[in-house]
């Protein structure tokens, strides 16, 4: 034990006799201790103690103005919050004082007269226990923190993984690698704009790139024909929202649960015509009804093996078409509203180079662009 440190440790004296204070400074000073501050009003403690922080108390019961045990009271914060020991020194002998000193904090009591040796003993007890109580407690927070870092970097690592797991998926038949990333980034924003909270956005934003992990499992054959799908091959292709689920099931973690959800969901059709199971209206999730049409937005303004790129307008008439029959009726009007807000322009302009443009593909042409009815391509909702 380090004894300099207890040597050094600040002592408060409380006691309204001046010549009990001389004493115990005097004892205290010939065993090295020299951080002493005393007081013999008691009305001053508390303030003494905000301002100086000792290490340890000492404190008679019978003070005029405020007694012991209310002095107490008023330190229970800081016995409890920062282990501020006390030492209670009177001449009051009774159980029950002692017994009520004791239940409201008092770590040690010693009757008058002082016996300098018990008196120098506990000090040096009390003293050495907190300082034991301190470096423990620093060594939690300095495990805490390790903790939290370590924590952190595990999160981190966990997300990394999940991002190039969607971009393995995509990959297969998007060799820009950046489609998941942008149904996140615009999945989010509907989210936001519908009113869920920041953890529910941010899950959604991590959770919709994983959409079609399950692609992994479909044969190029399949997923790259460049024609359209036999009815056996289609059958084939939807097969991979069951993959998707699968690759993403068991877990507690509420990211992956949202993530399996939104795999296995996100071909329902709000008129219930979609797969796997024919959910409808609201029986669908919520962020599988949001990633549904960020999907298919982004994916009809980029060019597929088995599609061209369609342009901005032809893409927003056809979200606007789809609207009551693919589509929930009220998503669509926030997908709209976000594609027409400064951040819908933003991601529009991430994608310029890679999507088709027309006369209609201007900020303040997109709207009227969208009411335009121009062509429908179910296999193509059915792929993507």
């Amino acid at each position: 034990m380090d004894e300099a440190a207890i040597r050094a440790a600040r002592i408060l004296i409380v006691d309204d006799q001046p010549t009990n204070v001389d004493l115990l400074e005097r004892m205290l000073g010939r065993s090295g201790y020299t951080n002493l501050i005393s007081t013999t009003d008691p009305r001053q403690v508390l303030s003494l103690v905000a301002e100086t922080r000792p290490g340890l108390v000492l404190l008679d019961l019978q003070m005029p103005y405020l007694d012991g045990f209310q002095i107490m009271e008023q330190l229970a914060p800081h016995m409890q919050g920062t282990y501020l020991p006390v030492l209670v020194l009177t001449a009051d002998i009774t159980p029950e004082s002692k017994r009520r000193a004791l239940s409201m904090g008092a770590k040690d009591f010693l009757n008058k007269p002082l016996d300098r040796t018990e008196v120098l003993l506990r000090i040096h007890n009390l003293l050495e226990t907190r300082l034991l109580h301190l470096e423990l407690q620093h060594q939690n927070q300095f495990l805490e923190v390790k903790v939290s870092d370590r924590t952190r970097q595990l999160e981190a690592a966990q997300k990394e993984i999940l991002v190039r797991l969607a971009r393995a998926a995509e990959f297969r038949d998007d060799d820009t690698g950046h489609h998941t990333e942008r149904v996140g980034r615009l999945a989010a924003a509907m989210a936001e704009r519908m009113g869920l909270d920041h953890v529910q956005v941010e899950l959604l934003r991590q959770a919709a790139p994983l959409h079609d992990v399950g692609k992994i499992g479909i044969p190029d054959g399949v997923l790259l024909k460049p024609r359209k799908l036999s009815s056996e091959e289609f059958e084939q292709m939807k097969t991979h929202t069951g993959m998707g689920a699968k690759i993403l099931s068991g877990s507690h973690h509420p990211l992956l649960q949202l993530a399996e959800a939104i795999a296995h969901t996100h071909h329902e059709r709000w008129d219930g015509t979609g797969y796997p199971h024919g959910l409808k209206g609201e029986e669908i999730p919520l962020p599988a009804r949001i990633v549904s049409v960020a999907d298919v937005f982004d994916a009809l303004l980029h060019e597929r093996p088995y599609k061209p790129a369609w342009s901005i307008a032809e893409t927003l008439a056809e979200i606007e078409r789809q609207k009551g029959r693919l589509f929930d009726p009220r998503v669509v009007d926030v997908f709209m509203a976000v594609i027409q807000s400064e951040e819908g322009v933003r991601l529009l302009a991430e994608t310029s180079g890679t999507v088709h443009g027309d006369d209609g593909d201007s900020p303040e042409g997109l709207h009227e662009a969208a009411r335009r009815g121009l062509r429908e391509s179910p296999e193509i909702f059915g792929r993507e």
